[in-house]
């Protein structure tokens, strides 16, 4: 099979149904951009200093790769059996949140991306991650998306933000507060 088809050359592409849209699509936009969100997780997971959160960061691929064949289909005309998102999924989010946050400072303010490399990785992964819930929010709007989708995107940002301060504690990185000039 050849990578390129030619079919997408004017424009349009397929959704999963047959189904042809154009690439400006909200639903194109919004599975991009989980497939973009989705190689930064991969940036992350290819750094060697911690390791132990390796094996969850393969697992949100997967995941990642779940909720975007489920943006990818076309609602009323797919009849592909796709993976599964479950609550347990979520619940594995919080839980690595829960136990990043046992050893981390209490927040008093917000915090500006930086201090080291790994952690602007996590920042720019949470900002792309809040980029996909927007436009799967969006995409909601005119069609119905599987509420546990947007539990698990809002879930994911909020498990990157910790993991940025989580790294910046392991690598004794200061965090800069925001202190807004008034």
């Amino acid at each position: 099979m050849k990578i390129y088809t030619k079919k997408g050359d004017e424009g349009k592409t397929s959704l999963i149904g047959g189904t042809r849209v154009s690439k400006s699509n909200i639903r194109i936009d919004a599975y991009g951009t989980v497939d973009e969100l989705n190689s930064w997780i991969g940036l992350l997971r290819d750094q060697p200093e911690y390791s132990e959160q390796k094996k969850l960061l393969l697992e949100i691929q997967d995941r990642l790769f779940t909720i975007g064949s489920h943006l990818a289909a076309d609602p009323e005309k797919s009849r592909m059996n796709l993976p599964k998102l479950f609550e347990a999924d979520v619940i594995t989010l919080e839980e690595a949140i829960d136990e990043m946050e046992k050893n981390l400072p209490e927040m008093k303010s917000f915090v500006l991306p930086g201090g080291h490399t790994l952690i602007s990785y996590c920042h720019i992964a949470r900002c792309v991650c809040r980029r996909a819930e927007r436009m799967i929010v969006d995409l909601n709007a005119q069609s119905e998306v599987e509420p546990l989708i947007l539990k698990y995107t809002n879930r994911l940002s909020d498990y990157l933000f910790v993991l940025s301060r989580w790294i910046a504690k392991k690598c004794q990185a200061e965090e800069s507060p925001w202190i807004p000039k008034l």
